[in-house]
């Protein structure tokens, strides 16, 4: 099996027909895998960006898979996304201990600064935004990650602050994560 490749290498100027051939060529051998749906989205969304309806339709055919099987692993899994996402991903912690403490007004506050709600990528495709129900850091409510760095006690009036310490960031490679 080819490497897996986590991280975007989609290519601005590349064709969707291209990107195509570059997935086909990455998933050569997985439709002889056992458990290759994960890997083969891993991918995709690495290839992509996200997962557009013509690599789920690729990865069917390929993995001889129903749509709605890999539809429902898409929507399962929280890593994915079939939008396309920012540079950043945002994600706020909902969990009991973070709403409590909290968490809802530091997703306000973010709304506020970047001018998106969840689900959402702000239009200069730097940032967007999730929300989660537990970080499993409930001693620190409420939290929030950017590119997987956790932030905890977050105060709505330092979401600027933090928010614009990842303008100018490049995306984290895997091992940075």
């Amino acid at each position: 099996m080819k490497s897996e490749q986590t991280t975007c290498e989609c290519e601005h100027d590349a064709t969707e027909a291209e990107l195509l051939a570059r997935l086909d060529e990455q998933l050569e051998g997985y439709d002889e895998k056992p458990g290759a749906l994960i890997p083969a989205l891993q991918i995709a969304q690495g290839i992509f960006g996200y997962l557009p309806e013509s690599a789920l339709k690729r990865i069917c055919l390929r993995l001889k898979k129903s749509y709605s099987e890999v539809a429902g692993v898409v929507t399962f899994y929280s890593f994915f996304s079939t939008v396309p996402r920012g540079k950043h991903l945002v994600r706020v912690c909902l969990g009991t201990a973070c709403y409590v403490r909290g968490g809802r007004n530091v997703l306000k506050a973010i709304r506020d600064h970047l001018g998106i709600d969840v689900g959402e990528t702000t239009p200069d495709k730097m940032f967007s935004l999730e929300v989660a129900r537990c970080f499993g850091a409930c001693g620190l409510a409420p939290t929030m990650t950017i590119d997987g760095d956790v932030h905890q006690r977050v105060k709505p009036n330092k979401v600027d602050e933090i928010i614009e310490g990842y303008r100018d960031r490049g995306r984290p490679s895997e091992e940075e994560l």
